[in-house]
């Protein structure tokens, strides 16, 4: 009886550690809509690119990795305070592996594998591009809503940013809260088990966790 109970007790746990998933919100994603266009009036900030990063997360069963990619250009029309249009373009040979100590092998095999045509295909799209189609209020939060361009694919999302602007104007700052993509819909397929049979433990999860740290300054 006690073998059965703790054969329960272990089902249990193994269905919910494949069950689980992480707790930021997947963003909502639509087909491309037409980009914003800022009034007459709007003032132009320039991307600080030195400090401007979109951090990364993906998972599996048996663990994840994270990192960072660079913003390297972009900008935003900005109209007391808020953010009319825009857009940033992504350099996506500035993927890192963080949770890797950057001198073992495995940083370099697990960069190499996320720039190869299985995940990002670097050397096809070396870019992708965000770029803003609207911003709105849902449930007391910034909305930011845009065009991600990634591979070959374009697809609108929206996820929720505080804005601050520093007291002489001259600069602002745009963070995003964590939120997750479904990477399939941008036709980054590898080890997907909702594209894939008898893949076993062996899956990585659709969604990709983002972070996206904006910094822009006064042109």
């Amino acid at each position: 009886m006690k073998t059965s109970y703790l054969k329960i007790i272990a089902l249990v746990a193994i269905v919910a550690f494949f069950s689980c998933k992480n707790d930021a919100k997947e963003a909502e994603t639509t087909s491309a809509e037409d980009a914003a266009v800022a009034e007459s009036t709007a003032i132009t900030y320039k991307t600080n690119t030195a400090n401007s990063t979109i951090e990364w997360k993906g998972s599996k069963p048996l663990g994840s990795h994270n990192g960072v990619i660079a913003i390297s250009e972009g900008s935003v029309m900005v109209n007391d305070g808020v953010i009319e249009s825009g857009n940033f373009i992504i350099d996506m040979n500035t993927i890192t592996v963080v949770d890797i100590p950057a001198e073992d092998e495995g940083n370099a095999k697990l960069k190499g594998h996320l720039t190869s045509a299985d995940f990002f295909d670097i050397e096809k799209y070396p870019t992708a591009k965000f770029e803003v189609t609207g911003v709105s209020t849902a449930e007391g939060k910034t909305m930011l809503s845009g065009n991600l361009t990634l591979k070959d694919a374009t697809n609108n999302i929206s996820f929720p940013v505080e804005t601050s602007m520093s007291e002489d104007g001259s600069s602002m700052k745009l963070k995003s809260e964590t939120f997750t993509i479904d990477r399939t819909k941008w036709n980054v397929k590898y080890g997907s088990k909702s594209l894939f049979d008898n893949l076993g433990d062996k899956f990585i999860n659709d969604d990709i966790e983002l972070k996206i740290t904006l910094v822009t300054n006064k042109a």
